[in-house]
């Protein structure tokens, strides 16, 4: 409601003149989608609207979308007559105000009186101007109208954002100007940047595939280790075929890869990731069941048992243990169904990469990981070329890559066979989903990996196909300057024309893959279609994982994250609630408007994202020319019964859930609210909208929130998300690319 429906409905709180039989919501509105922003409609009038027909106390209609403008207010179903008309004010103070043409109009009982649904503005030059007039009554009840004047008294002014559709346009924040003080950029906007955190700094700067795991037989001198020996008791490796001045020599290191008969099993009982503990539980009827904690603290919960009590009960082994994901919500009851359902090795989930070179796999195997990680599931991208370097060296001719070289095919075949061995070895100590990242080109290949699996994991094969020339072409130069392999190429077209000839190499013998469970992605990379075929894929895990391919592309644009404006909670130091942004908070408002559109200025389709708190919405307020949509997915953890307390007072009144909430603030879900768990599984459509997108967008959402968004993109641990540093009037710009995912922050004030 505007400032006038703030006044009515405190004369009806205090005279109670309308005996509870409610009150009427007026919306007046213009639409005229030719009119540009110079003239902003306005309406003047008597007694209860005005109470003046003075143009310069004019009341502005809030712009709803890019044709139309709306004034609402309160007034009883009995109201006097409102006797007012609409005028045009310029954006310049000293040119006069254009008024309607006609007769003043009348409002009784919420009724426009007579036919006028049109009003007629005349111009220079006898040009006249067409506004098309609605007018809208609803009768709202008392209940309604207490609860709008208790957030008015409590905030001190009345909320300027209630009413807004979830999906607005607002080019014109001639209401904001007036109070918020009008702050701006001076500076260039490399003037206030700063240090990102070390760990995605540095980040950016990491060819992809080397931030997949290394080799378990890779000694700390960085060569291969004879590993015959169980991998329970491997502890410390040995180094074989040193040279003569005792560094490794790759020429002479001998590797012997594990019999993929060898089964692995995890000594003793490992630490689970789960976040909840199945824990048995006692029905009345003797019986005994399985109750799942997925959050502590919440006196609503029933207190689980230890793990070791679970597995005593239970009879159930480490990998089934270890395989359950930290997670929450729809991952944890799926996870769930299917290690007590499934078959044993359906428990591990293998996705092997199948695609010529330069067509993303490398990329996508880094995506998907980030995006397993983030949900809760152990995950690892075990890069077969990261194997062979390390194995072999960096300086690999195209002719180490020809079918009819027997040295180089002997020497590929072994290290692919020791990154599987090392993958299940990985999985049955208890990781769950395995990303083999290759080319896997050839049929007799993949047949190996499918029998080293055999009942031990679950293979899925994702193949990746581009029919786009140019995009290869890219993806080729992007190989030649990043990877480790032409690292000592000096000649940078030399390093292209010897990439070409491996590429050649490999589609002389290349087969696609119609065997086993598959999901083929064609000519997706781009964003703009493709197709995607999927081929005897079903379970929960292959079915997200499918969704969220779907929505991958490569088109680098970038993405804002920034919290709100100062609150008035933020000032009080308390938790939650949906209070307005204080006068810092306005300033940071002016200035956010000022950076994006300096940021953005070329980006049409770039889109603003809030929640559905007021103090996000004003912040975005004064932002102009970009659509702004409002997620409910975006608005803050759920504090419950918490909600409004300082914590402080939480642990004066609460202690237990205090203490609780120290202790594990992942898991800890507030009594009849959330935790940090919950909030990621809310945000996953976020995410999957995120990744979708092929324009900038701008997120102004909360600390809780933000902390989430901001652990998926940086691939930072679950355990971590509860304590990233999320600083207020900090904008953090996340660039999704080609490259990988790269960061800046920037630090508009204090």
């Amino acid at each position: 409601m505007g400032s006038s429906a703030s006044k009515n409905t405190e004369e009806d709180e205090d005279g109670c003149s309308n005996g509870g039989g409610g009150q009427l919501y007026v919306s007046l509105k213009m639409e005229n989608s030719k009119v540009e922003g110079e003239l902003t409609p306005h309406v003047y009038g008597s007694v209860p609207i005005i109470g003046s027909w003075d143009p310069s106390k004019a009341l502005p209609l809030q712009r709803e979308s890019a044709s139309i403008s709306e004034l609402s207010f309160v007034v009883p179903p009995d109201h006097e007559t409102l006797d007012f008309k609409f005028l045009l004010k310029p954006k310049d103070r000293n040119t006069p105000c254009i008024v309607e043409e006609g007769e003043n109009r009348l409002l009784t009982g919420g009724s426009l009186q007579g036919d006028a649904r049109v009003a007629l503005f005349k111009l220079e030059g006898d040009v006249v101007v067409e506004f098309r007039v609605f007018i809208k009554a609803d009768r709202v009840s008392p209940f309604d109208l207490a609860a709008s004047w208790r957030a008015y008294r409590e905030n001190l002014q009345p909320s300027t954002v209630r009413g807004i559709p979830d999906v607005s346009i607002n080019p014109d924040p001639t209401a904001l100007e007036e109070n918020c003080p009008s702050e701006s950029l001076e500076l260039d906007l490399e003037h206030y940047e700063v240090p990102a955190p070390a760990p995605s700094a540095n980040s950016s700067l990491v060819y992809a595939a080397d931030n997949a795991e290394n080799p378990r037989s890779l000694s700390a001198s960085g060569s291969f280790v004879n590993d015959n020996t169980p991998k329970a008791a491997s502890n410390s490796p040995k180094v074989s075929g040193d040279s003569v001045d005792g560094s490794p020599s790759t020429k002479e290191i001998r590797i012997t890869v594990p019999d993929s008969s060898d089964t692995y099993s995890a000594s003793g009982v490992g630490e689970t990731k789960s976040v909840g503990i199945l824990s048995p539980f006692q029905h009345k009827d003797g019986q005994r069941g399985l109750f799942v904690d997925r959050g502590v603290g919440s006196p609503r919960l029933v207190k689980s048992v230890s793990a070791s009590s679970f597995l005593a009960d239970l009879k159930l082994d480490a990998q089934t243990k270890n395989s359950i994901p930290a997670a929450a919500g729809a991952v944890a009851a799926a996870a769930v169904a299917d290690q007590m359902l499934g078959p044993k090795e359906d428990r591990h989930l293998a996705i092997v990469l199948v695609g010529l070179p330069a067509r993303g796999k490398t990329f996508t195997a880094a995506k998907l990981t980030r995006y397993l990680r983030w949900l809760g599931h152990d995950t690892k991208h075990f890069n077969v070329g990261k194997y062979r370097r390390l194995k072999h060296g960096v300086n690999m001719s195209a002719d180490f890559f020809r079918a009819d070289n027997p040295e180089g095919v002997e020497a590929r075949t072994e290290v692919a066979a020791l990154a599987m061995e090392d993958m299940i070895a990985w999985m049955q100590d208890g990781g769950q989903v395995g990303i083999y990242d290759a080319t896997n080109s050839t049929r007799s290949r993949r047949n190996m990996l499918m029998k080293m699996a055999e009942g031990k994991c679950k293979i899925i094969f994702l193949e990746t196909i581009c029919n786009d020339e140019r995009i290869i072409e890219r993806n080729i130069r992007l190989k030649i300057q990043q990877s480790p392999d032409y690292a000592e190429e000096t000649d940078f077209e030399a390093g292209v024309r010897d990439f070409r000839d491996r590429l050649a190499n490999y589609e002389r013998v290349y087969e696609p893959v119609e065997e086993g469970s598959y999901i083929k992605m064609i000519d997706m990379v781009s964003g703009n279609g493709g197709q995607i075929q999927v081929n005897n894929i079903s379970g929960y895990l292959p079915g997200r994982i499918v969704f969220f391919l779907v929505n991958t592309h490569l088109t680098p644009r970038p993405i804002l994250l920034t919290r709100h404006g100062e609150s008035m909670d933020n000032v009080r130091g308390r938790t939650g609630g949906d209070s307005v942004i204080s006068e810092s908070g306005k300033i940071y408002a002016k200035k956010l408007a000022n950076f994006i559109e300096k940021r953005l200025k070329n980006e049409k389709a770039a889109s603003i994202w809030t929640s559905t708190l007021q103090r996000t919405i004003m912040t975005a307020s004064p932002i102009v020319g970009f659509p702004k949509v409002q997620w409910r997915a975006l608005d803050e953890i759920n504090s419950g019964v918490c909600d409004g307390m300082t914590y402080e007072e939480i642990k004066k009144n609460m202690p237990d859930e205090f203490e609780s909430r120290r202790k594990d603030k992942l898991r800890y879900r507030y009594p009849r609210g959330e935790s940090y768990l919950d909030v990621i599984q809310r945000l996953e459509p976020v995410i999957i909208e995120l990744e979708r997108q092929r324009a900038p967008v701008v997120v102004i959402s909360h600390q809780a929130v933000l902390r989430a968004l901001y652990a998926y993109f940086a691939d930072r641990p679950l355990k971590e998300i509860p304590t990233i540093e999320m600083p207020l009037h900090t904008i953090i710009e996340i660039q999704m690319g080609v490259s990988g995912v790269q960061e800046k922050r920037y630090k508009l004030m204090d």
